[in-house]
């Protein structure tokens, strides 16, 4: 398995099969790095210019992948972040209170690091924090079929009685008390 700087296992062989899309791509498959950040790459970017902007790996317009000229891995500007607010391994949603400190129940995962000698790409998932320890810990990979850890589910069913009762009318004075007391 693909290994991070430290050691530990990212959790799959190969990060580039849990991609849909780049970032960058727009719905019409143009690249919008090269027209937003090109000054950092002019090259990529003229040559972008140059196919009004098409992204040479995204799919064709029949979808079909086979149509795209570069894979995913060769684009030098490539970016992949999970936007779904849930494990990718497990399911659990994530439940974050306003205005509150406590550890959010997931946790961005890397499956792509640096290499001194290769190409780098950001890809990133969400795992909630239990199988985020699971799969540093080696033994556990993504695409298990797994079923959300007993204490994330208490502590997200906590997370949503807080909200239950957030909902409930309390007016301020007796909520803050409202200075005063009964003597």
């Amino acid at each position: 398995m693909e290994k991070a700087p430290g050691g530990t296992s990212v959790g799959v062989e190969d990060p580039y099969d849990h991609v849909d899309r780049c970032d960058f791509v727009t719905s019409e498959g143009k690249c919008r790095w090269a027209r937003e950040h090109g000054h950092h790459d002019p090259e990529f970017a003229n040559a972008r210019s140059a196919e009004a902007f098409r992204c040479p790996a995204a799919v064709g317009e029949d979808g079909d992948p086979d149509d795209s000229d570069w894979a995913w891995a060769e684009c030098p500007h490539f970016r992949c972040q999970n936007h779904d607010r849930e494990c990718v391994r497990c399911g659990l949603e994530e439940r974050r209170i306003a205005h509150d400190d406590s550890r959010p129940l997931l946790e961005e995962h890397h499956l792509s690091y640096a290499d001194d000698d290769e190409l780098s790409h950001e890809i990133t998932v969400f795992l909630c924090r239990w199988c985020h320890a699971k799969v540093h810990n080696s033994w556990a990979a993504i695409d298990d079929d797994a079923s959300p850890d007993p204490e994330a589910i208490a502590t997200r069913e906590g997370r949503k009685t807080t909200e239950r009762s957030e909902l409930g009318f309390q007016s301020a004075a007796d909520r803050y008390g409202d200075g005063t007391e009964d003597v």
